[in-house]
């Protein structure tokens, strides 16, 4: 059987309008086709509950809300999935957001499918007062944990961001980038982590779509060009391979298809060339029976043309952790163009597209499926990750590592140890990262090592195949914090870590105390007011500790922030102790001319002409610019400062503080950015450091005329550089257009707005 494939992905020709009844039919055909039960019932009560409790509701594309829910219960069906995920996948908005409790579902659908729904739906619901960063952090932790419990929580939740993606058109512009921005950061690489490449590679396209909408029209635009030419040459492939295969007695399915566009603008970027210049555009996949017919069929195509040394990779020997499996060797064709095979199995190729979906144990009757030992094993990053998290408060710090850790797996090396084991470690990585793969025992007292018989520095970078012994000893002093600067892996970083806070656990501790004290004396706060029992375990149970003194060592060894631990207990304090303040109380603390300015504005709104407006002050903090949402807070003596609405200090008021909050907008001439009125912003950029990376930042600055008043480099423990820049813009509208080009910089990896 042959195939040529060159279609851009199912998203691209979905339907304005979809009927529900007929979605709710798609489902239960696909349901039919793989369950061993004909009894549906479930599925009808889950569908009839779920079109009940969103009646009225619509998504943004004007469709009943019922679509959304039954085509993320569509995808589950196409991995094939148990049908209380299918049930669950119905049901996952209800909680969310109608008045359906999970209690009701666990009483209809039992505990199982309340669990998957109620996991879900924590990812959303949660009531947070701190900022934005904090907030995704805090998200995110939700999920690894609800992914810890049952793995079927992150898979719904996969389904629900594909769909989102499929109609993120409907979506506005910013909101289009900022959630394909934390799909391509977060989502598509747990897919990859899953094994699951079926939604992986659609995530993807997806982003790329509105991430970098030009190049994705471009390399569609190119490839329909010449669509007649590569289907001939890709026909003629696998016809030539198909034949082959029949001739060595070898039976065999052969297609052949175009990279997915992500992939092709991944090598455009990695290669620095143009579409033209990328050949290793095509891959053809054998599937066939045994592995052992993966390796004749390999055979056979070395006889047919010729490898390109160093571009063969046998996965079927060494998976990868995400169960992967095939073998993948790039040869150059009789016309001199290079392709790439792929050799699997069909139940190699379904662990392809399914992950670890495809390895689901479920009994029908049963109390819901669990992984086998062999899956719960490939999920060790997981368990990594939450070990590292409950360690680590800071959430800017969360975020940055969760996404080098998710991105370090798309590269890798596989190395052995001298009894033969592999471990498989970020490319990159030394010696200490395979010590401590090992064994954290066998890293604290690492004192060298050999590397295929010769003794090598600790900073050696391992390649594949290298045979590793780690020399160890028990006088060993423990490792070095130079070693942060050494390791690439998240895991070995976490363990050295661990070490220094378990050795100075006593130190930190009273450091910690120290610098706790110190900052309420110095903000005026007494330390005896907030130290309650009370206020304490709301502090513990938020940041996940169980005893104040480990508190005081977060704090001591930097995992904390004295001042997040403070402010946070004052918050508490204040609500307990709040009392009401009248609008004339508030507005004595102004000027007269300041009053009256607000008192003209209907609501209490005032409007900001400009930054020399002396009753009106914009806060250094958040550096707010025309076209940010704003508010103003009247403070003692100093008129309004003007914040944020996502500023920071203004997310963290207690209820207290929040009655001095009023509104305040952009008057006409400052949205329109006047060419007499310019704004100081400031940007972090995120980036893999590289020489002349700080030239080509700021050429994009010259060549757009803005002069930058301030540049600050640092490079972090992961190795990944900070810029953090101040420059002078007009608006919101000319930051953006700035920070789109500075995403174009070679390395760069993300860029935000700068906090205080």
């Amino acid at each position: 059987m042959t195939e040529v494939v060159l279609d851009r992905g199912k998203f691209e020709s979905m339907p304005e309008y979809q009927d529900p009844e007929a979605l709710y039919g798609e489902l239960v055909e696909k349901l039919k086709k793989y369950h061993p039960s004909d009894d549906i019932s479930m599925i009808e009560k889950a569908y009839s509950l779920s079109k009940s409790a969103h009646e009225g509701q619509t998504r943004k594309s004007g469709e009943p809300y019922i679509v959304h829910p039954l085509c993320v219960a569509i995808i589950l069906a196409d991995l094939e999935m148990d049908k209380e995920t299918i049930v669950a996948g119905l049901l996952h908005d209800v909680v969310e957001d109608t008045s359906i409790t999970i209690e009701e579902l666990e009483e209809t659908f039992g505990s199982d499918v309340a669990v998957l729904v109620d996991g879900v739906t924590k990812l959303n619901k949660l009531q947070y007062h701190g900022d934005k960063v904090e907030f995704q952090a805090d998200n995110l932790r939700k999920m690894l944990l609800a992914m810890a419990h049952d793995i079927r929580v992150i898979i719904i939740k996969l389904a629900d961001r594909l769909h989102n993606m499929r109609t993120l058109r409907y979506q506005p512009p910013e909101k289009q980038e900022e959630i394909a921005r934390e799909t391509i950061d977060i989502y598509s690489p747990i897919a990859e982590r899953l094994g699951i490449s079926k939604i992986k590679v659609e995530l993807d396209d997806l982003s790329l779509k509105y991430l970098h909408p030009n190049d994705y029209k471009d390399i569609g635009q190119k490839i329909d060009q010449k669509r007649s030419e590569r289907e001939a040459f890709l026909a003629s492939i696998v016809g030539e391979v198909k034949k082959h295969m029949d001739d060595a007695g070898i039976k065999a399915q052969v297609d052949g298809r175009v990279k997915h566009f992500f992939s092709i603008y991944k090598k455009m970027e990695n290669q620095h060339k143009s579409l033209d210049q990328i050949y290793d555009l095509f891959a053809i996949r054998i599937y066939v029976d045994t592995v052992k017919d993966c390796y004749a069929a390999l055979g056979v195509i070395h006889e047919m043309y010729k490898p390109i040394p160093g571009r063969f990779k046998d996965y079927i020997a060494m998976p990868k952790d995400n169960m992967y499996q095939s073998l993948h060797t790039t040869l150059i064709g009789h016309s001199g163009i290079p392709f790439e095979i792929q050799i699997r199995t069909y139940e190699m190729h379904k662990t392809a597209e399914f992950g670890i979906a495809a390895h689901w144990k479920y009994k029908e009757g049963s109390d819901g499926a669990n992984a086998d030992k062999q899956e719960e094993e490939k999920l060790a990053w997981l368990r990594q990750i939450l070990e590292w998290q409950q360690e680590t408060s800071d959430g800017q710090e969360f975020l940055q590592s969760l996404k080098g850790d998710l991105q370090l797996f798309a590269d890798q090396v596989y190395c052995f140890t001298p009894q033969g084991d592999v471990k498989t470690l970020p490319s990159g990585s030394t010696t200490i990262d395979f010590a401590y793969a090992v064994h954290s025992a066998v890293g604290n007292r690492m004192i060298g090592a050999r590397v295929n018989g010769k003794l090598v520095n600790k900073d050696y970078q391992l390649q594949n195949g290298d045979r590793v012994e780690i020399i160890t000893s028990q006088n060993s002093n423990g490792p070095s914090r130079d070693w942060l600067n050494i390791v690439k892996s998240p895991q070995a970083k976490n363990k050295i870590n661990q070490w220094f806070r378990q050795e100075l656990k006593e130190d930190n501790i009273a450091h910690g105390k120290e610098t706790f004290l110190n900052y309420c004396k110095t903000h005026g706060y007494k330390a005896k007011n907030l130290l309650t029992s009370e206020y304490m375990e709301e502090v513990m149970d938020k940041y996940g500790f169980r005893e104040w003194d480990a508190v005081y060592a977060a704090i001591g060894h930097g995992g904390l922030k004295e001042g997040q631990i403070v402010n946070k207990m004052v918050e508490l304090y204040e609500r307990d102790h709040a009392k009401q303040i009248s609008d004339d109380e508030i507005l004595k603390d102004l000027d007269e001319k300041t009053r009256r300015a607000i008192k003209r504005k209907r609501g209490g709104g005032i409007v900001v002409s400009g930054v020399h407006d002396l009753s009106v002050r914009f806060s250094k903090c958040c550096a707010p610019l025309p076209g940010d949402e704003i508010v103003g807070f009247v403070t003692r003596g100093r008129g309004v400062s003007i914040h944020r609405t996502d500023c920071v200090n203004i997310m963290s008021l207690s209820e207290l503080e929040r009655v001095r909050l009023i509104e305040a907008e952009w008057d006409k001439k400052a949205m329109k950015g006047s060419p007499d009125e310019t704004y100081l912003a400031e940007i972090n950029i995120y980036a893999n450091n590289r020489s002349g990376l700080l030239v080509d930042i700021s050429k994009i600055f010259t060549e757009s005329g803005i002069d930058i008043r301030s540049i600050n480099s640092k490079a972090s423990k992961l190795g990944v550089m900070t810029v953090t820049m101040g420059f002078e813009v007009h608006n919101t509208a000319e930051l953006e257009g700035t920070i789109n080009k500075l995403r174009r910089v070679e390395n760069v990896i993300d860029i935000e707005r700068a906090r205080e």
